[in-house]
């Protein structure tokens, strides 16, 4: 049983990355085409917004989206067979 717990543990996990990965990278698109629209632009983001805060800006966005997607996967993922294990054992 600790075997198998173990290895959808394992499982749980590479889908909150796989899950996460995308995610990430969706947001650092959908936030990088209006952050370089911004910088080139508008008066305000040429002069505020040099590449070094674009790319912050657009990590920012990408980290956390990452970290979102992931661990609401995972708990998901946890829930959903922490229910199945509740009902296979009454």
């Amino acid at each position: 049983m600790a075997s198998f717990n173990q290895e959808l543990a394992k499982k749980q996990s590479h889908d909150g990355v796989v899950a996460g990965t995308k995610a990430a990278g969706i947001a650092a698109i959908l936030t990088a085409i209006p952050t370089v629209a911004v910088a080139r632009m508008l008066p305000w983001g040429r002069a505020n917004l040099n590449s070094t805060a674009q790319a912050l800006v657009v990590s920012t966005v990408a980290g956390a989206a990452y970290f979102i997607v992931a661990d609401k996967t995972i708990l998901a993922s946890a829930r959903r067979n922490s229910f199945k294990n509740n009902e296979a054992g009454n």
